[in-house]
């Protein structure tokens, strides 16, 4: 096709993977609340609470996993597309 060797044409893919996981990052990162509480925060026990203890069952703890997962194919990625096929 073009003369295009399966090698470009599967970096091709992966960038645009690439581009579609670098966005998705940058959004769900600023989607995440901010983790400051500031003195007010450890004078209170905040850790205690029970928002605290089922923080990873609610939409923060599924934004900071999904935050994770992305941040790993983000590397993977990279690191293939910096590979000389």
């Amino acid at each position: 096709m073009f003369g295009m060797s399966w090698a470009d044409t599967i970096r091709i893919a992966l960038m645009g993977i690439f581009v579609l996981v670098c966005i998705a990052l940058t959004i769900i990162v600023l989607m995440q609340e901010s983790k400051q509480n500031g003195l007010s925060g450890a004078i209170s026990g905040a850790a205690d609470t029970y928002w605290g203890k089922n923080k990873g069952r609610s939409m923060e703890g599924k934004l900071v996993a999904f935050t994770k997962a992305l941040a790993v194919a983000f590397v993977v990625i990279a690191v293939i597309l910096n590979i000389n096929f």
